[in-house]
């Protein structure tokens, strides 16, 4: 059943640094939307996100131990969390929380996967490595989590050209500005739903100057 304002798809947003995505999620998710951010939490205590959380009203947790999957599955189902985003979340999600939340937890990743993903791919080691491979096209991917860093079905792309003279900082300004497209546009898309889909490909997301790039 899609959700509805008045019944809204509740996100878990996961994120250990600065929050912008997390951001994003927050000022689309907000009453009508039938999606809203319930709880934010983090495995650095000192997470821009959590001040981001908390400036917005939303609940937080700092995770103690981020290998510790029944405590953060507690968390999460404390507060009947529905759908969970990793948004900027540099650990990798213990088993028990993957298999609670099959199919109703995403991740954004910097790039074009399956292209430069995978353990220790993050930030600015994924531009970097796409300059250093003289790739012309990155972008950012919206997939499922599963047991594998990065591997998880994809349910939406978007790419960004590289361009000469491009440094780690100048393709990760354009990469970003992508991300705060494609990933509410799949939690507002499952909200809508009623469960985790595919975006389509001929889906613009608000950024008509770029051709998409192929879905699932």
């Amino acid at each position: 059943m899609p959700y509805t304002a008045e019944h809204p798809l509740r996100v878990a947003v996961l994120a250990s640094g600065e929050g912008s995505n997390l951001q994003a999620l927050l000022d689309s998710c907000r009453p009508p939307s039938p999606a809203l951010v319930v709880l934010v939490a983090s495995d650095r205590g000192e997470a821009k996100a959590l001040a981001r959380a908390r400036a917005a009203g939303v609940a937080t947790h700092c995770i103690a131990d981020p290998g510790d999957g029944a405590a953060l599955t507690g968390v999460l189902r404390e507060h009947a969390v529905e759908l969970v985003a990793l948004a900027g979340y540099l650990k990798l999600v213990p088993p028990e929380v993957v298999a609670a939340f099959a199919d109703r937890m995403i991740n954004i990743h910097p790039a074009l996967l399956p292209a430069f993903g995978g353990p220790g791919m993050y930030g600015g080691r994924v531009h970097r490595a796409v300059l250093a491979s003289g790739a012309t096209l990155s972008g950012a991917t919206v997939h499922l989590v599963n047991a594998q860093y990065d591997r998880g079905p994809i349910l939406a792309q978007w790419p960004v050209p590289v361009r000469p003279g491009d440094t780690a900082e100048s393709l990760a300004a354009r990469v970003l500005a992508v991300e705060h497209r494609l990933l509410p546009a799949v939690v507002l898309a499952a909200a809508e739903a009623g469960r985790v889909v595919p975006l389509p490909p001929a889906a613009d997301f608000g950024m008509p100057d770029l051709a998409p790039a192929r879905g699932t």
